[in-house]
């Protein structure tokens, strides 16, 4: 038989052991050294098949879609420098734990350093980032089905988090015969008409527990949400308001941040003050956001500190006395319930509410980046989900706004970085198939323009506001050089993002005020489908300013 239908039937097992494990959308790039994967994941039945041709954007692609549906999702790319492309994807995943199977295809090893084309070193390419790695030999009937789809199964049941690098090498020919070979398959017997894995090492749901909680839970506590999904925000709040702790809510915590503004009021005097009295806090999540909060984070000095969270990491850059309790964050709650109790710090709610209100002074039906950021939950659609990007916005709206509970909010907050922000909206979108609004700046905007194409056709109506403020602004909150800010950091572009959604057939509107902006999208949500692209173009560094007059502001209340 030929050794291009041999490669169809290697790649066969190795697609169809990891839809055994859950896989159901798999993300593909052109290319021809993953011919065989390719055919193998287009003719699964089981697979929903999502096509990008820039696979920087791909590897954000699977990365929402993994964010959203909570299961692991494929990428299957060719070999050469379209592997080094998913790099800042796969270690998105590794931080913040979405599952992402990276399927690589490779020259086989005698192409390898000896000036063939497309050949690079791919193996373990990705070096100490993928969570599980699986260097496979050249396809080779040497080999049995058993040992292949075993070891897929192997590293897919140690995949608790992150992603799992699978480079598959292929020798030509790659195209032509693609019968035959089915004997060597056929040596797994019954599991072909099954749908369970070969090898299953069932998962053991030990829940950390604390066996003083009795005791701890008397204290007086502070809880700290950062990124949670959407019935564990909600559990937290509740669980922290009968214990009387106060809740300091991260933008993605999906709490509906109970004490609003925090990163603007946790500077004032009062709030110091009361604060030091914790002797315990409690951190759900990582990833947090705002400056006063990680300010506050580091220089707290409890008598313990505790992080809960699924990702096995320290996730306490302050490196705090206390304990790390890896596991579920609901699982956890179920076992260390509150002992209701009066608030302790009843002076935080009037500050948090004194802020809030002078912000909603300060900006109301204003039209300006913070004013947007702040009003943002006006414009979210029902039943739908929101997408924030990275740099100045994200902090504007962890600062200003309060995003109601229950809401499901997704980011890239694992490295923070602001490439692949539109493709990772779009895979969160086509993951659950609701109205989503997403808002990044024209810098993140230009740097994953490409995939303006994966919004041409959502499944549900779809908004990405773009908020024009010429360059990376981040940069006038931070003590740059003035001489060389704008220049070496800003970096001011000058353009306008309506060509750009001509070219890729999107519609597009750019509002100058508040009222225009929401009845548009409001009416968007209504009476319209596919994907509106809205520019709004404020002043360069007035996002930048506002937020740091407000903290002064609010540090004098």
């Amino acid at each position: 038989m030929s050794n291009s239908a041999f490669n169809i039937r290697w790649a066969e097992v190795i697609i169809e052991a990891l839809a055994r494990h859950g896989m159901k959308h798999i993300c593909i790039a052109p290319g021809s050294r993953s011919t065989p994967l390719t055919l193998a994941a287009i003719n699964n039945a089981k697979l929903h098949c999502h096509t990008h041709f820039d696979e920087r954007g791909l590897g954000h692609l699977a990365l929402g879609l993994a964010k959203a549906s909570n299961e692991p999702v494929g990428v299957i790319v060719t070999s050469g420098t379209a592997v080094a492309n998913l790099y800042p994807s796969l270690i998105e995943a590794g931080l913040t734990g979405e599952k992402v199977i990276f399927l690589t295809a490779d020259r086989p090893p005698e192409l390898i350093d000896c000036g063939a084309n497309q050949a690079i070193r791919q193996a373990h390419i990705f070096a100490s980032h993928p969570a599980q790695s699986l260097m496979l030999p050249r396809p080779t009937r040497d080999i049995s089905a058993k040992w292949l789809v075993s070891a897929v199964d192997n590293g897919m049941n140690q995949l608790h988090h992150g992603a799992f690098h699978i480079n598959c090498p292929f020798a030509e020919p790659l195209y032509g015969e693609s019968e035959g070979d089915y004997e060597w398959q056929q040596t797994l017997g019954d599991w072909w008409n099954s749908n369970h894995p070969w090898l299953s090492e069932p998962l053991t749901n030990s829940v950390a527990l604390v066996a003083d909680w009795y005791f701890w839970r008397q204290k007086k506590g502070v809880v700290i949400a950062g990124r949670m999904n959407v019935n564990e925000g909600e559990k937290v709040t509740k669980w922290a308001e009968q214990l009387g702790w106060p809740v300091l809510g991260d933008v993605l915590s999906q709490t509906g941040q109970p004490y609003p503004c925090a990163d603007l009021w946790l500077q004032h005097p009062d709030a110091i003050r009361i604060l030091k009295q914790a002797e315990l806090v409690v951190q759900f999540g990582s990833s947090l956001t705002g400056k006063r909060l990680l300010q506050w984070q580091a220089s707290c000095e409890p008598q313990e500190y505790w992080v809960i969270d699924t990702i096995p990491q320290r996730l306490d850059p302050a490196n705090h006395t206390g304990r790390k309790l890896t596991c579920s964050i609901k699982g956890w709650l179920e076992n260390h319930p509150a002992q209701p109790r009066s608030l302790w710090c009843e002076e935080l709610v009037t500050l948090a509410q004194k802020a809030q209100h002078y912000v909603h002074q300060q900006l109301s039906e204003q039209f300006s980046e913070a004013a947007i950021a702040h009003q943002l939950p006006e414009l979210l659609p029902s039943r739908g989900q929101l997408f924030v990007g990275n740099s100045l916005i994200v902090r504007l709206v962890d600062a200003l706004a309060q995003l109601p509970m229950n809401y499901p909010v997704y980011s890239n907050r694992g490295a923070s970085g602001i490439d692949g922000l539109i493709s990772t909206m779009a895979g969160v979108q086509r993951a659950t198939a609701r109205p989503t609004l997403g808002i990044v700046g024209d810098l993140s905007a230009l740097y994953d323009l490409n995939s303006l194409a994966l919004l041409r056709s959502p499944s549900a109506p779809t908004v990405l506001i773009i908020v024009n403020n010429n360059g990376g602004q981040i940069f006038s909150m931070l003590p740059t050089p003035e001489e060389a800010r704008t220049n070496y950091y800003c970096m001011p572009q000058n353009v306008s993002f309506e060509p750009a959604a001509k070219m890729f057939g999107l519609q597009y509107c750019a509002s100058t005020d508040w009222h225009s902006l929401k009845e548009t999208i409001q009416q968007f949500w209504r009476n319209q489908h596919g994907t509106l692209l809205v520019e709004l173009v404020v002043d360069s560094d007035e996002g930048a300013r506002t937020l740091k007059q407000l903290v002064s502001d609010i540090s004098e209340l």
